[in-house]
């Protein structure tokens, strides 16, 4: 920088400075950590450093030399506007003196501050949805999805959704909801309930949906007089809704539009971004209608099978089956091809009052196309049961003497058939007694069954009397026996053996049903009837009824520990505990101390397991749960108060961790609801200065689909015969579900004239060569496949257009090319190659050795002897 240009920066810097606190700005020649704004206008002052003595420059380097500079007297400041993209610069900086570095370097770190100065935007900003009527409002059957460019660990990047506006929107109640974190657009509990699809003519399956059955129905529903079906306005209207709706495009003619709004900073903010995205609805007819609940008489006499009620899929070629929720034996159900569910024989409400039948409705496929439907058949009742007596006889005890009006007992009797219905209410009359008396002894309760005394009754005089009584419902009766004895006055109370049964010590583990001590009374009264039966009750003590007193009714008493004993909470129990009769003492005799007696119950303290205070725990998180937040807390405490630890196991995948002082459960790693989508781990909490003493608790964690996958083709490549030329079908899946998934939509990254692409389903579409061939070859082709939410990215697909053969396989000739024989082959041909010149070499020789002995043989003959 020239000394005439720091001349006329300078004052600017300090005009800006000027508004600001100068000494915050100043600072020794240090290294140091600064802070900027993205988007911060340029020239910017950033800090003053003290300049060294001898210093007369500055000279600064690194990565963003080109950004910031350095005036004379140690302003560093922003000389070019900063990258978005940026995090933070580093930049090293000298004290110079001519030419000679004289002071430092200095490392200068710069923080890049993230501001809130990109909108959100929709990618694609325009959807479109189909649903059906009566769609719940738990079920998501679109997302919308933004992004936005801010730094992401900042708020400027948090979206919150929101409805606009809804059209129509009549009477200003909203159909329609968004989740305002996750963008999923689902029907609210009105829009379940009134969302209503255009009227249209419906098939069943089967039929044809030609012009001709749309006549065909017209003629059904419209009789009349006959005018030509061109010349009737009538017709001719149905006839044109019919084919519109046929071909419904969300985009040209929708039922609903939703304008969606998302905002950056949690829409927490006024300064807040927003952008907005259309959501084209169409409702279609919900013709998969639950006909139940069924009510069908017990007993019905008639023709069998019967028709009960039907059923329509969504889907006209639709086929039907029907099974049993319960999955017993007896199944008298079936489904007609029509939908037609039929009852095949009469029922009995005795046998089973309620039937769930499951209907599923399935494509040529086996797969369902409409959820599986639970219909209730609910059998009704009738009168087809007399009254049952619950005793074949039913023995009552009653002092004699007693007063008149005196309860003697209940007879218990019931009725099969329905309850709270005429056909199962009772009366009851005494139809005769024995001995007989008058006037009569005893009386009943027509509704209740109540036995009393109407005169006073002596043992002397008749001890045992046998009742006959009559019990009805509205159509039938039956005979119950009743034996009632007259027995003596209870003129002694109940004696037990001790008045005090001493100190019993438990430790606060023992198990409940545990028996603490075994007490005894006796009674002198009559032996076997109500005024010797000896019954327990503890009538002081008991806090929190953790004791109970289990009799065998001869004068024997059992203390059992009824609930957990638990030494912090009650440490001694002082039991006072009763013995009774079960008839009333003579007038006169009372109950004294006699009847009464104590014992003391001391709890001892043991050294328990931690607590944790839940049974089991579902935990259901989105697969993009963020690292190292926080799942789930366990709380656990101690009785003893003993401090605690936690330990987490099964945790296979290693994607959570446990803090093991805290029992704060968070996400280590990423997780993938692809890979796993519900798994268990056990918390167990340990008191740290004895392990053994654990408790465990398991967490079931089911993670959530987020579009966290694009949609692919199962296939990259295909080929077209040039002597007959068909498309190609191409599918696509996608690892994420509903409704992050289909159905897809195709389409080329770049369009091309030679070539057309058709969607068929909603996973898969049609290639098509929309010019013929001249020569063989082969194409890439970009192919875009996007899910339900416009997520996708292109698709590389390779098209090879060639001859075939007669089988219809793509045939390419070599073109020259030089044949190349394996590996194996070659060394093959060398051995034998190799073998066979040995083998002629051996030949040769002996050849030769042979020739060489004849030639040496003749040579003998010719010469003369010496």
């Amino acid at each position: 920088m020239t000394p005439m240009v720091h001349l006329l920066l300078l004052p600017f810097l300090l005009s800006i400075a000027a508004g600001m606190d100068l000494e915050e700005l100043k600072g020794p020649f240090v290294d140091v950590t600064l802070d900027v704004k993205e988007a911060t206008p340029v020239p910017y002052p950033v800090h003053q450093f003290e300049v060294p003595e001898g210093v007369t420059s500055f000279s600064v380097n690194g990565e963003g030399m080109e950004i910031f500079k350095m005036s004379k007297d140690g302003w560093l400041y922003l000389d070019k506007p900063l990258d978005c993209s940026m995090v933070c610069v580093y930049i090293q900086v000298e004290g110079m003196a001519d030419e000679d570095a004289v002071a430092g370097p200095i490392t200068v770190k710069i923080n890049v501050l993230d501001v809130n100065n990109n909108p959100p935007r929709f990618n694609p900003e325009s959807y479109t949805a189909t649903i059906r009527e009566r769609r719940k409002p738990d079920d998501p059957f679109v997302r919308v999805s933004a992004t936005d460019q801010d730094d992401p660990t900042t708020a400027n990047a948090r979206l919150r959704y929101s409805l606009d506006s809804q059209i129509p929107n009549n009477n200003n109640i909203f159909l329609f909801q968004i989740d305002p974190e996750t963008g999923e657009i689902s029907t609210t509990k009105e829009g379940e309930e009134m969302l209503k699809a255009k009227p249209g003519v419906q098939f069943s399956r089967g039929e044809e949906r030609s012009i001709d059955s749309l006549k065909t129905k017209f003629d059904d529903y419209c009789p009349g007089e006959k005018i030509p079906y061109e010349q009737n306005p009538f017709f001719s209207c149905v006839a044109t809704q019919e084919m519109k709706r046929r071909n419904l495009d969300p985009l040209e003619d929708p039922d609903y539009i939703l304008l969606v709004r998302v905002q950056d900073q949690e829409g927490a903010k006024e300064t807040a971004l927003s952008a907005y995205a259309r959501v084209h609805i169409i409702v279609q007819p919900n013709l998969w209608v639950n006909p139940g609940p069924l009510t069908i008489e017990e007993n019905l006499k008639g023709d069998y099978p019967r028709v009960i009620a039907k059923v329509q899929s969504n889907v006209p070629d639709a086929s039907y089956s029907l099974v049993q929720k319960e999955r017993e034996l007896r199944f008298p159900f079936q489904i007609k091809e029509n939908g037609e569910i039929l009852l095949t024989e009469e029922l009995d409400r005795e046998d089973k009052d309620m039937y769930i039948l499951v209907v599923f409705a399935k494509d040529a496929n086996d797969n369902e196309v409409d959820p599986p439907m639970e219909i209730q058949v609910l059998v009704t009742d009738v009168n087809d049961n007399e009254p049952v007596c619950e005793k074949e006889e039913t023995e009552m005890e009653i002092q004699e003497n007693e007063p008149m009006g005196s309860e003697v007992g209940y007879l218990e009797a019931h009725d099969d058939d329905q309850p709270g219905t005429i056909r199962s209410l009772l009366t009851y009359t005494i139809s005769s007694q024995d001995p007989p008396s008058s006037p009569e002894s005893f009386s009943i309760d027509q509704t209740s069954g109540r036995i009393q005394a109407v005169r006073l009754l002596q043992r002397k005089e008749q001890n045992i009397y046998n009742l006959d009584v009559k019990v009805s419902d509205s159509d039938f009766s039956t005979i119950c026996k009743v034996i009632i004895k007259v027995i003596g006055v209870n003129k002694e109370e109940p004696v037990f053996e001790e008045s005090y049964y001493g100190n019993h010590s438990l430790p606060e583990d023992t198990e409940v049903g545990s028996t603490v001590l075994t007490i005894k009374a006796t009674d002198t009264d009559e032996p076997d009837t109500g005024s010797s039966y000896i019954r327990f009750d503890i009538s002081s003590g008991n806090e929190g009824d953790v004791f109970t007193v289990e009799s065998d009714g001869k004068g024997v008493g059992y203390v059992v520990i009824a609930k957990p004993l638990d030494f912090e909470s009650h440490s001694t129990f002082d039991l006072q505990i009763d013995a009774r009769n079960t008839e009333p003492l003579k007038s006169g005799v009372e109950y004294t101390s006699k009847s009464t007696t104590t014992l003391t119950v001391t709890v001892n303290n043991v050294d328990e397991a931690p607590e944790i205070t839940m049974d089991s725990v579902d935990v259901a998180v989105p697969e993009n749960f963020t690292k190292g937040s926080v799942l789930l807390k366990v709380n656990a405490q101690d009785p003893e108060g003993e401090e605690i630890g936690f330990k987490l196991d099964g945790d296979d995948k290693g994607w959570l961790e446990i803090n093991p002082a805290t029992g704060e459960i968070k996400t280590k790693t990423k997780m993938d609801r692809e890979t796993l989508e519900t798994f268990d781990v056990t918390v167990t909490a340990f008191e740290k200065n004895n392990p053994d003493k654990s408790s465990e608790r398991v967490v079931h964690v089911r993670l959530l689909d987020v579009n966290d996958n694009v949609p692919k083709l199962t296939k990259s490549n295909g080929f077209i015969c040039m002597q007959n030329i068909k498309p190609l079908i191409i599918e696509a899946n996608d690892a994420d579900d509903d409704p992050f998934s289909g159905p897809f939509t195709f389409s080329f990254a770049r369009k091309s004239p030679n070539w057309k692409l058709t969607n068929l389903d909603d996973s898969s579409a049609q290639l098509q060569l929309t010019k013929k061939p001249v020569k063989e070859g082969t194409y890439i082709l970009q192919i875009t496949v996007k899910d339900r939410a416009g997520m996708g990215i292109p698709n590389p697909f390779e098209v090879k257009i060639c001859n075939c053969t007669t089988f219809g396989y793509c045939y390419l000739p070599p073109h020259g090319k030089s044949f190349k024989p394996p590996m194996g082959l070659t060394v093959g041909i060398l051995v034998g190659v190799l073998g066979f010149c040995v083998l002629l070499f051996i030949i040769v020789v002996k050849r030769s050795s042979k020739n060489n002995n004849n030639n040496q043989r003749e040579d003998g003959e010719l010469k003369p002897m010496m």
